[in-house]
C-alpha cells in the first residue's frame, strides 16, 4: 500500500434491501476483501457477500475426538497397564465404569477447542481498528449499514472504488486512511 492510497473506501446505506443487493454486486464484480458493517444481523447476508462456510465446526468435532480418545487412553493405562487394582471382581479396563470420566473430557477438549480457534480464526484480542475514528462509520452501531472495500483488494483503485460504490447505492461515499483519528 503507497502512502497516498486509503486504508479503505467506505459507503454507508440506510436501507437493508440496497444493501443487500450492493453485496451481491460487489461479490459479482470480482471484490473479495470487503466488510459490511449493520446494526443488526441481516440474515442472508453472508451469503451475498459470498462469505465460506467455517472451520469451527470441524474443530469443535477434533476437539471431542481427541478428548473421548485421551479418555479412554487415560483409563486404559491407569487402569490396565500402570496401577492394576482388582476391585471387587471387576475388569481392568471396563468402559462401563468410566462414561462420566469420557463424557467429561469430550466435553472439555471440545469446548477449549472450540474457544481457543474462534480466538484465532477471528484474530483476538484486537484493541484497534482503522475505522473506529470514522463519524460515518460509527454510525453503523446505530442506524445505517457501512460496506467497506479495503485496499488490500487485487481490483481496488481509489477512483474506480468509489464511482463503483456510488452506483450500487452508497450514499456517502469516502476515503479513510489507516490510523487517521
Amino acid at each position: 500500500m503507497s502512502n497516498n492510497q486509503p486504508f479503505a473506501i467506505l459507503g454507508n446505506f440506510t436501507d437493508v434491501n440496497v444493501l443487500f443487493h450492493a453485496a451481491e454486486k460487489t461479490r459479482d464484480a470480482g471484490y473479495q476483501d470487503f466488510d459490511i458493517y449493520t446494526p443488526y444481523p441481516v440474515h442472508g447476508l453472508d451469503k451475498a457477500m459470498g462469505v465460506k462456510r467455517t472451520i469451527l465446526p470441524h474443530i469443535s468435532f477434533w476437539g471431542g475426538i481427541v478428548g473421548l480418545i485421551s479418555a479412554v487412553l487415560l483409563m486404559w493405562w491407569t487402569g490396565a497397564v500402570d496401577y492394576k487394582l482388582s476391585i471387587g471382581g471387576k475388569p481392568f479396563f471396563a468402559v462401563e465404569f468410566g462414561m462420566p470420566v469420557m463424557f467429561e473430557l469430550t466435553i472439555l477438549l471440545t469446548a477449549l477447542a472450540t474457544f481457543f480457534a474462534l480466538w484465532g480464526l477471528c484474530k483476538l484480542p484486537r484493541w484497534y481498528n482503522e475505522l473506529q475514528h470514522d463519524a460515518g462509520f460509527q454510525r453503523a452501531t446505530d442506524d445505517q449499514f457501512v460496506m467497506a472495500i479495503f485496499s488490500t483488494d487485487q481490483r481496488f483503485s481509489t477512483e474506480n472504488t468509489r464511482k463503483f460504490l456510488s452506483e450500487i447505492g452508497a450514499d456517502d461515499v469516502r476515503s479513510v486512511n489507516s490510523g487517521a483519528i
